[in-house]
């Protein structure tokens, strides 16, 4: 995703959990991420910058990420209803919010019956140096905000690695679906973000991924042209979104027109970014209004 294509989406977390505080970017060791599967896309082409993660609200963020890795968080067999989600994080294409939309949402599915794997998707380089890194970010905010460029088709561009990232992550599950217990007809897809907007242009991209289902979390709503055999759509939003929150909602208009399956919830309050955060607004219940949905779709249950 070289370009400025997402200029103004570059950024770590756009919005801090209330109470805000913790939020000074503080380096971390890159933890140990168990279980990680690295994918068959190879190095983001023409990194130098090794990945580095740090602390931020409570959480936790990888930045330059040049090799794609995808986490599976398996649920108990007696309760696996088969169905799974690729999770992708967000974090403007600069950083992944791996545990706020990353690991604790994956986590949650699997309590679910969900199998859930964490797509750590490749990543724009920034500088090594955080200090150098906040500068970087600084600069890059003192603009105006740009909103993110699509083609015709409302595709979202600049996306290339990204996309092959999340197409390998299909490919993985599906190959592996009698090891994990997974109906290859009932993989989604849930993104945050930065991670929608892969979560959308990987089911606009018409490949071989096809997603069953797929989740837009606080991703950018502008019309875009629905395939025919377009999956359904769960779209949550807060009004107050400082990105999004005034874009209009083409998004669920297409759908809606293209008569495919589309259920959207837009919240008073919430801000951006507010993911698996434990905050007093009403956003805080979307994961279980998405569950939900899940299973008015059958998917907390093994298929009949």
């Amino acid at each position: 995703m070289a370009g400025t294509a997402f200029t103004g989406l570059a950024i770590v977390c756009a919005s801090a959990p209330a109470p805000a505080q913790n939020d000074r970017m503080t380096p971390i060791a890159v933890p140990v991420q168990s279980g990680a599967i690295t994918l068959n896309t190879g190095a983001l082409p023409g990194a130098s910058v090794p990945e580095s993660w740090h602390s931020q609200y409570g959480s936790v963020f990888a930045r330059n990420v040049t090799v794609a890795t995808l986490t599976p968080f398996l649920p108990d067999p007696a309760k696996a209803s088969g169905a799974a989600v690729i999770v992708a994080p967000g974090g403007g294409f600069r950083t992944l919010s791996m545990e706020n939309e990353g690991w604790d949402v994956a986590k949650a599915l699997a309590a679910r019956g969900i199998a859930a794997f964490v797509l750590k998707y490749r990543l724009n380089q920034t500088p090594a140096d955080m200090p150098a890194f906040e500068e970087s970010m600084r600069q890059m905010f003192a603009g105006p905000v740009r909103p993110p460029q699509a083609d015709a088709n409302g595709a979202f561009t600049g996306l290339a690695p990204q996309i092959a990232d999340a197409r390998a992550a299909f490919a993985l599950t599906r190959a592996r679906a009698m090891q994990w217990h997974i109906d290859t007809n009932r993989i989604g897809m849930v993104g945050f973000s930065a991670g929608a907007m892969l979560t959308l242009a990987t089911e606009l991209a018409g490949e071989d991924a096809k997603p069953a289902f797929i989740g837009i979390i606080y991703g950018p709503l502008g019309p875009v042209s629905v395939p025919a055999d377009a999956p359904p759509v769960f779209v949550a939003l807060a009004a107050d979104d400082p990105l999004f929150g005034n874009g209009g909602y083409g998004l669920i208009d297409s759908w809606r027109a293209a008569k495919r399956p589309v259920e959207f919830h837009l919240y008073e309050q919430g801000g951006h970014g507010f993911g698996m955060y434990q905050k007093t607004t009403t956003s805080t219940g979307w994961f279980d209004a998405f569950a939900r949905w899940l299973g008015m779709h059958g998917l907390l249950k093994p298929a009949g």
